[in-house]
């Protein structure tokens, strides 16, 4: 029987249970595929814990990011055929057997991508794509610094970092996350929990800095991340999983006449053009082995209030992926 893992309303990982449901028929322009991997992410907490506003008023499906095959297809969809192994990001709705989804949210999957490693570098390897190439686009001989270098986001990014030729500075906690990270593409690892990151970066760079700051931790990091920038350095802050950084104000930028973002993955896949390049990048550096997507821990999809009581515990290294 197919089914989905939802919670009724916002609130911890036990909000979470099993729903049986029969799968609909896909509309025009859309496409049913039948889930063989779930990535878990970050975004799924902040949905279902009522961080980011409840998006229905019915029970609330998350997960982002999945692979599959396409099981049938609707009008006028002419880019997939039943059998295809696809991929694909979308807002809320992957924790389940069976989902429908809009055909320009898919993207093939080639042959030597597996669906497990799909399902755990869709959203966070696109991200790390928007992070390098658009949000603070970086090359051969710049210094960066990453935070939170060890997870999911950050191992891509490291090893992408890295082939790119780019010196790349990582934050993690404690020794084996910290040495994770350098197997990961980080020359130097920073542990937050015995180090004082801002003083670390100054010492790693002569004092200069870097030129761009990466940051989904939040609260806990965004005024050191100013600190480490460069003059006209970026900050990027896209997540905050320690919570929201309210205290960074605009007057903080003035220290070295810094730039600060906060992009977010959707609004760079809304446009197709930019999902298939990214996707392809992100595929080819996986089939090249500049990518190598660490899978920290696979789970029955049934276990999903587990997986995410250990993300939100800091205790998961890589991706989590979630089989029905």
């Amino acid at each position: 029987m197919p089914y989905a893992i939802a919670a009724a309303g916002p609130g911890g990982p036990e909000q979470l249970r099993r729903i049986d449901f029969a799968p609909p028929a896909p509309g025009a322009g859309e496409v049913l595929v039948r889930h063989t991997a779930i990535g878990v992410n970050y975004i799924d907490i902040y949905f279902r814990s009522g961080l980011y506003p409840w998006p229905q008023e019915r029970d609330l499906v998350p997960g982002c990011e999945a692979a599959g095959v396409v099981e049938t297809v609707g009008d006028g969809v002419r880019e997939f055929e039943p059998g295809a192994r696809v991929a694909y990001v979308a807002a809320n709705g992957a924790y389940a057997t069976h989902r429908v989804v809009s055909a320009a949210q898919l993207v093939a999957l080639p042959d030597l991508v597996e669906d497990s490693i799909a399902a755990g570098a869709m959203l966070k390897g696109l991200t790390a794509y928007y992070l390098i190439h658009d949000s603070a686009p970086v090359s051969d001989g710049d210094t960066v610094l990453f935070h939170a270098a060890a997870g999911g986001v950050g191992l891509i990014a490291g090893q992408w970092l890295a082939a790119k030729g780019v010196r790349a500075i990582g934050t993690a906690g404690g020794p084996e996350k910290c040495a994770l990270a350098r197997a990961n593409g980080y020359g130097d690892v920073i542990d937050y929990r015995s180090e004082d990151f801002v003083e670390r970066v100054r010492a790693l760079t002569g004092g200069a800095g870097v030129k761009a700051v990466y940051d989904g931790v939040g609260a806990e990091t965004i005024l050191g991340s100013a600190e480490c920038l460069a003059n006209f350095g970026t900050l990027v802050s896209f997540g905050q999983s320690s919570g929201a950084p309210d205290q960074f104000r605009i007057s903080h930028l003035a220290r070295g006449s810094l730039r600060l973002t906060r992009p977010t993955l959707f609004h760079f896949t809304a446009e197709r053009g930019w999902l298939e390049r990214a996707s392809a990048a992100l595929f080819d550096a996986i089939r090249a082995g500049e990518v190598r997507l660490h899978i920290g821990k696979r789970r029955p999809l049934v276990e999903a209030a587990a997986a995410h009581a250990d993300l939100e515990g800091r205790v998961t290294t890589g991706s989590t992926v979630l089989v029905p």
